[in-house]
């Protein structure tokens, strides 16, 4: 299929966040954007940990919200990425420019914009350190630097090997390597066969749905040669589940049948050695399994950045070591009250996508604000999420779920089924939300 065309490709910015306000994509997280009438005043130092999803929309609304506040947002990356447009642009559905804006575009200009990363965290003295030495001082601090693929601990993994004919590909580790996937991908079906093996990973992950998405999509591209049965296609998924939800669970789960996707349960991707195209799962009680493929989909494990797993403010036991310890309803450190964090960086078994980020920014600013005045905390995050779940190009469903009653669906328009594939579901993913997004960013959301 080729790139789709946008009625609102050439139009500007802000042309764009009033298409998405009014495209109706906005459900109930319309309702988290409750900015206080009045600014509060204050002198509060406020630092703000990553300019992605989190971190920005964050510094949008707390300029609005406080007034006199002294806001510093660190963060080196000069782009920002539209991170949910990443499997169009692997799929083939997508050119990587249309995931890709500036960082300053969304920064308020009263925001103090420092270029750099966080490499030590002090919440004991309400400093944290630079990676380039320098020391800042803090009233309050939001966490929103996202979170760290660790490829390193799959043998033989080097992102560097993505799209280089060697059978590699990965969704996650940049837009470039999104690019360079719809490449290992196109060269796979151009070789007329073979095995094509689909990994998850042993973590929690960002964008839960996009190793489902991958494997959709490319199963439409195969099909699409007429040669489908010439190509082998096998899920490897470590603990058994395909997605948390139960409905969707089930819903893949039949799907992969009917499309002929072999499952492999238990099976966690181990080592690879890229010049044979070979890779090995470790496989619950069993001895190591070594398999020949043709196309690898590799999804990273996944844990917080090391600045923060070697700091006090990570989980210190539980299921959620490896991730920054918050009250999940409040966002707030349980340890350390002037602490706050939002995004992927956070513990939480659900919850590490741009949807739920919506939902946490409301929350959060109305929890931050009534914390400066001294006031109980008011507002509950339930857990919201959102997966636009491609199940094939053109078509798609959209999956809306929390924490409560077995993780039960929460949709937001009365005219959408959640458990049924439409091209309503794919026209919203491929040319609504993303404006939506935009919109997010800049805190009106």
């Amino acid at each position: 299929m080729s790139q789709s065309t946008l009625p609102f490709e050439h139009v500007s910015r802000r042309d764009l966040l009033k298409l998405g306000a009014g495209a109706g994509v906005l459900g109930p997280l319309a309702l988290a954007a409750s900015t206080p009438a009045q600014a509060v005043n204050t002198n509060a130092r406020i630092i703000i940990v990553g300019a992605g999803a989190g971190g920005t929309a964050m510094a949008n609304r707390l300029t609005r919200a406080l007034n006199g506040a002294q806001i510093t947002i660190i963060d080196r990356r000069e782009r920002h990425h539209y991170q949910p447009g990443w499997t169009l642009v692997a799929s083939g559905v997508w050119s990587a420019s249309k995931a890709i804006t500036q960082t300053a575009d969304w920064l308020p200009r009263s925001v103090n914009w420092v270029k750099g990363m966080v490499s030590e965290y002090d919440p004991d003295t309400n400093r944290i350190r630079l990676d380039d030495g320098q020391t800042l001082e803090y009233d309050y601090l939001i966490v929103a630097s996202g979170l760290q693929l660790r490829y390193e601990r799959i043998q033989g993994m080097d992102v560097n090997l993505i799209g280089q004919g060697k059978g590699i590909g990965s969704v996650y580790a940049s837009i470039e390597a999104a690019a360079a996937t719809n490449t290992e991908i196109d060269r796979w079906i151009r070789q007329g066969g073979g095995t094509g093996l689909f990994t998850l990973a042993p973590t929690a992950i960002k964008c839960a749905g996009a190793p489902l998405k991958m494997t959709f999509t490319t199963l439409s591209r195969l099909e699409a040669t007429g040669r489908r049965a010439a190509y082998n296609v096998e899920f490897m998924t470590p603990s058994g589940g395909l997605f948390s939800q139960p409905q969707v669970h089930a819903f893949v789960r039949q799907r992969f049948e009917e499309q002929q996707v072999t499952r492999n349960d238990f099976y966690t991707l181990k080592a690879i050695d890229a010049d044979a195209k070979r890779a090995t799962f470790s496989v619950r009680d069993q001895a190591d399994v070594t398999r020949d493929y043709d196309f690898l989909h590799v999804v990273p494990p996944m844990t917080a950045p090391d600045a923060l797993l070697n700091s006090p403010l990570r989980f210190q036991e539980g299921p959620f070591v490896d991730w920054m310890e918050v009250n999940r309803e409040t966002l707030q450190n349980e340890r350390y009250p002037n602490v706050w964090g939002i995004g992927d960086v956070m513990g939480m078994a659900l919850n590490k996508t741009a949807a739920s980020v919506k939902m946490q920014a409301g929350v959060l600013e109305q929890n931050f604000v009534a914390h400066l005045q001294g006031r109980p905390l008011p507002a509950r995050h339930n857990g919201y999420t959102s997966c636009p779940l491609i199940t094939g190009i053109g078509k798609a469903m959209l999956v809306e779920f929390g924490w409560a009653d077995n993780m039960a669906m929460m949709p937001s328009f009365s005219f959408i089924d959640p458990m049924a594939e439409s091209w309503t579901a794919w026209v919203m993913k491929d040319r609504m939300l993303r404006p939506a997004y935009y919109a997010m960013l800049e805190g009106r959301i």
